[in-house]
């Protein structure tokens, strides 16, 4: 619809006021196609836009450095330039773009540090940074952005400890730091964020210490992800008051039992894969679930029959993973009432099964029944 000679307030993509005055710019490509919309640079001409206060480019073949016309944008609110290949440092004049609400350049190739500017944009309700290449530390004037619902540094190079400072961040329901560097244990002042926190991703760090008890009181936490760091000692007790948690990955880390009983309506994925559990049984908490999609008990120091393991559901199940245990029996009965499975891993066990049974459904991507007695072709 981008045609010479038309109302470019009739383009796809644009909005406008009454008077004709485009007020914000929407642009997206398909997400595993990015090169087949737009590409290019970002023209330094969109500044001449005064009265534009939203730019949302999303999945596009976009490069160069970080687009300065962002700054003569003066009613400018909510920037959300992601997954395109914008590239270099992000400026300390970030901290200029004081009236701004939301601020993502998810998934571009930034690198450096993170401006210690960016702590005077105390308007923001969001701000995304994950998945570009920066490194160095989190800057403590972070802590003057208390209106923050939503904090992702995610998969990037950042190190050094967490800062303790979430007690300011009373607003806060998303917070992602997982694959990056960091060191040191939980800082206590996530406690703070317990009333409202929904999303809390600190896994493929090197955290160290134990799990801290406060984490109990996260009656919101939907999911959980602590996996891939250093974290020792048991799982708190008071994880029982986790009722609303759907999605817990305490894979590789150096956990002990016990491991408490929760209570839990369903979940959607579980991953305590690789730590120092003897679970024995797969839990009833996880057999009884109406609806799981990735259940994961790898080296979990599980016995059983597996005939004799009968969950509630097994549709839903995209992902089982329950290798290296002391498993017995045959995986037959399980496998052929799975509709939609992906992913099957049973391999280091002592299965005994005819290969020449098993109903293979068209979704399977992934079978690993390996270092087990299977017989048949």
């Amino acid at each position: 619809s981008w045609k010479p000679g038309t109302d470019c307030c009739a383009w796809a993509g644009i909005n406008c006021l009454n008077n004709n005055r485009v007020t914000s710019l929407r642009l997206g490509g398909q997400p595993d196609q990015p090169n087949t919309f737009l590409s290019g640079k970002i023209s330094p001409s969109l500044s001449k836009l005064k009265f534009l206060d939203g730019i949302y480019l999303q999945n596009l073949n976009l490069s160069g450095p970080f687009p300065d016309l962002l700054f003569g944008l003066p009613n400018l609110l909510f920037v959300y330039i992601e997954h395109t290949r914008l590239s270099g440092r992000i400026p300390d004049k970030i901290g200029n773009l004081t009236q701004l609400f939301s601020l993502s350049f998810y998934y571009n190739l930034f690198t450096g540090p993170i401006p210690s500017s960016i702590s005077k944009l105390t308007r923001l309700s969001q701000l995304n940074l994950g998945g570009n290449l920066l490194t160095g530390s989190i800057p403590y004037g972070i802590k003057n952005l208390n209106s923050l619902n939503l904090f992702n540094l995610e998969r990037n190079g950042l190190s050094g400890l967490i800062p303790d400072f979430f007690s300011s961040f009373s607003e806060l329901r998303i917070l992602r730091l997982s694959r990056n560097k960091f060191s040191g244990k939980i800082p206590a002042s996530i406690s703070a964020l317990a009333p409202k926190l929904a999303y809390l991703e600190l896994g493929h760090n090197a955290l160290t210490g134990q799990i801290p008890d406060f984490l109990g009181n996260f009656k919101a936490l939907d999911t959980l992800d602590l996996s891939y760091n250093g974290f020792s000692g048991i799982v708190p007790q008071r994880f029982v008051n986790l009722t609303k948690i759907f999605n817990l990955d305490l894979s590789h880390n150096y956990l002990t039992d016990p491991f408490p009983q929760l209570y839990v309506k369903g979940i959607e994925s579980l991953d305590l894969s690789y730590n120092s559990f003897h679970l024995n049984q797969i839990p009833k908490w996880v057999t009884s679930s109406p609806i799981i999609y990735s259940l994961k008990l790898a080296k979990c120091g599980i016995k059983l029959k597996l005939e004799d393991w009968k969950p509630a559901e097994t549709y839903f199940y995209d992902f089982i993973d329950l290798s290296e245990n002391e498993i017995t029996g045959s995986p037959i009965g399980l496998l052929n009432k799975t509709d939609f499975l992906v992913g099957f891993s049973a391999s280091g066990n002592k299965l005994k099964f005819n290969l020449e049974s098993l109903r293979i459904v068209k979704t399977l991507k992934q079978l690993d029944l390996s270092r087990n007695l299977v017989f048949g072709k």
